[in-house]
């Protein structure tokens, strides 16, 4: 494996921990602040905000630079905002500090997989891409509970700390290890916009902000699902989110190399059928404890098959313009982050079980299959842009 590519593996890393450990430690957090829960999930929400933000907008602005600086500066600015929020002292500057350290996310992200792409051996792109993005199921299999461990046991400023030097370790192995790129000579900022005015762009992104909120409808509420409806002693919920996290870890490898065998754009397909059998499934075997710990690990491994190929449709799609698109795909799997946990939590609200976030997610997976047939009859490029 090359090395450049374990490096940007790494940031994949440090920004999953930052991302999600902070469902592991949010009511350390809380009790800490002495605020209540859904308060203290405000840090989840501007999060979100601020990858969607950051993005687009930090693409733009240094599209003229040489990848391997853009880089460096993205881990740079994640390295000080996690370290403010580590050291904030009250609500409103860890508030502050979250939506900051969100800014990155996306745009290293963007610049990255372009970065996978072009070192990648010919025809071997989407396995590249996936392996920055094996750092994040990594945070998913061992940085989370290794957090939520110290963030719990400690101090949640330990845990935030750790992440910060973590990405200062990303930031040294960029340095040494990935080669330096020239700038596109095309990254002006009119002329990556001009990639907002076409329709595929649009489809694009209601493919990744609708369909990945299928994941995201399942996998918010899986703890209140296993543990209601599978009837698993809540002491046992690590050890579901394990499977999922080693589900996650091998499903992206496997979509990275589906893609490179039978073209991105079909593999999203599979990828999002999958994900709709595999929930169907979910749904009506849920009140079964064996299957919830066997389909935690197989949906897992099914839904995380579509990052790859989702990113590889919009950098072979974006020509000119391939890092912004790169990013506007990130925030959109945050979107449909915030669709599918909004969605989800509806029939719980209303007085179903816990289980019926699951439909919600079999009907958004649906879209996604839809609207990636649509863009493979019609927008799907020729021939390779990269």
């Amino acid at each position: 494996m090359k090395k450049s590519l374990i490096a940007l593996s790494f940031g994949g890393l440090a920004i999953g921990m930052t991302e999600f450990t902070m469902m592991g430690i949010l009511p350390d957090i809380a009790k800490n602040l002495s605020i209540d829960i859904p308060t203290a999930g405000f840090l989840i929400a501007v999060y979100a905000i601020g990858v969607v933000i950051g993005a687009p907008i930090l693409v733009l602005f240094t599209g003229k630079y040489p990848p391997k600086k853009v880089l460096l500066f993205l881990m740079l600015l994640f390295v000080i905002f996690n370290g403010l929020f580590a050291i904030a002292p009250n609500f409103d500057t860890l508030l502050l500090s979250r939506f900051m350290s969100g800014l990155p996310h996306g745009a290293f992200f963007g610049v990255g997989s372009v970065v996978a792409a072009k070192l990648a051996d010919k025809g071997k792109e989407a396995q590249a891409i996936s392996i920055m993005f094996t750092g994040m199921t990594i945070a998913n299999l061992a940085g989370v509970p290794i957090g939520t461990y110290i963030g719990h046991y400690y101090s949640w400023r330990y845990t935030y700390i750790f992440i910060s030097l973590l990405g200062l370790v990303t930031f040294l192995a960029i340095y040494y290890w990935l080669p330096k790129i020239e700038a596109h000579k095309d990254g002006n900022l009119f002329g990556q916009l001009n990639f907002f005015k076409r329709i595929d762009a649009w489809l694009l992104i209601a493919i990744i902000s609708i369909g990945t909120g299928g994941l995201f409808a399942w996998i918010s509420y899986i703890a209140p699902m296993v543990t209601n409806v599978s009837h698993i002693n809540p002491d046992n919920v690590p050890f579901i989110m394990v499977l999922v996290g080693l589900g996650m870890f091998f499903g992206n490898l496997l979509g990275g190399k589906v893609a490179d065998s039978i073209s991105p754009t079909k593999a999203a397909i599979l990828s999002f059928g999958s994900m709709v059998i595999c929930l169907i499934v979910v749904y009506f075997t849920a009140h079964i404890e064996s299957m919830a710990y066997i389909m935690s690990f197989t949906t897992g491994l099914i839904a995380f098959t579509i990052g790859s190929p989702v990113q590889m449709m919009l950098i072979t799609s974006a020509k000119g313009s391939e890092t912004l698109a790169a990013a506007a795909g990130q925030a959109s799997f945050n979107i449909g982050n915030t669709l599918g946990a909004f969605f989800g939590g509806i029939p719980i609200a209303m007085g179903f079980g816990y289980n019926t976030p699951v439909l919600i997610g079999v009907a958004m997976a649906s879209v996604g299959v839809v609207l990636s047939i649509i863009f493979l009859k019609f927008y799907t490029p020729k021939i390779n842009l990269i």
